[in-house]
């Protein structure tokens, strides 16, 4: 008898195993979650710069949304180098990410490292900047141009009367220095009454926006207007601005960084325009998984803009 009830159990037991094993198998198939969210795939993402409050929540919007989805984000910050750069978008090939995503630090020289992508076969996603001479699956941006095109406007409104302004310009080589400022002169070399008396990079830094400012003020000190790529020249504006005792003079940012709008809260900048950095992580991240589960995904994904005054 202790044999026979021993021989039913172990049967019994197998029977229960056999049936959690077909359970486990079949889950897959019946689950909400995809393949990624499943298999925790891993996505590589290359960022200009981890020292600007833009790019900051630009990786932050990124990583949640990649915890959300299930999947692993690696990235790597290139602190505006564009040697390192691809030194880091080669780290991450070799660790056979799924999809790349990139936000050059110079357009024109993240083609190569989007080519060794493309050769090893892993899909790239350019985010907030593009890539010039090298194609990639999808482009999350907002509208540059449209936006240089906000700021000049608002700046032509503001000095009615006209006067002499000044235009603080990105990274030489950025997309988004070319593509802002070209918004920009749409708008402003079709006008006669705001002259532009000087225009200089100060490299998106708020340091070099303060002294690049400092020196134009010594040539051009009845500037009635400055217009800078990103919030953080605008903000180094500022301050050269304030120790010079020059208080009415109307600056445009470009991100909406919350120094900027507190700073527009305050009346010491006038305005900025609105990108929304976190939006566009999400969407790089987003986009990214639809490629990796072989669903089609727009060439252009655009994040829309928004003027912020006072």
């Amino acid at each position: 008898m202790t044999l026979i009830r021993k021989a039913s159990a172990l049967l019994v037991g197998s029977m229960i195993l056999a049936a959690c094993g077909q359970q486990q198998a079949q889950a897959p198939a019946n689950a909400s979650g995809s393949t990624a969210a499943a298999t925790g795939d891993t996505l590589g993402l290359a960022i200009s710069t981890q020292n600007n409050p833009f790019f900051v929540s630009l990786k932050q919007g990124a990583e949640s949304e990649a915890e959300k989805l299930g999947l692993k984000l690696v990235v790597v910050d290139a602190a505006d180098d564009s040697g390192k750069q691809a030194a880091g978008v080669d780290d991450l090939l070799q660790q056979k990410v799924k999809v790349l995503l990139i936000n050059p630090t110079d357009s024109e020289a993240a083609a190569a490292s989007v080519n060794r992508a493309a050769k090893a076969g892993i899909p790239v996603i350019s985010i907030d900047r593009s890539v010039q001479g090298a194609k990639v699956a999808a482009h999350v941006a907002s509208d540059n141009v449209a936006g240089g095109r906000m700021a000049a406007e608002f700046i032509v409104k503001q000095l009615a009367g006209g006067g002499e302004m000044v235009e603080l310009e990105g990274i030489p080589g950025s997309s988004a220095a070319r593509e802002r400022g070209q918004g920009f002169h749409e708008v402003m070399d079709a006008q006669q009454a705001v002259k532009i008396v000087a225009k200089q990079p100060a490299d998106f830094d708020r340091t070099k926006g303060l002294t690049v400012m400092e020196n134009i003020l010594q040539s051009h000190p009845n500037v009635k207007a400055v217009f800078a790529h990103n919030d953080e020249m605008a903000l180094g504006a500022v301050r050269a601005l304030q120790a010079a005792n020059k208080k009415d003079v109307i600056v445009v940012g470009f991100d909406a960084t919350d120094d900027a709008q507190a700073a527009v809260k305050a009346g010491t900048m006038a305005a900025t325009i609105a990108q929304k950095p976190v939006k566009i992580g999400e969407l790089g991240v987003d986009t990214a998984y639809k490629i990796i589960n072989g669903e089609k995904v727009e060439e252009n994904i655009p994040v829309e803009l928004e003027l912020i005054t006072q």
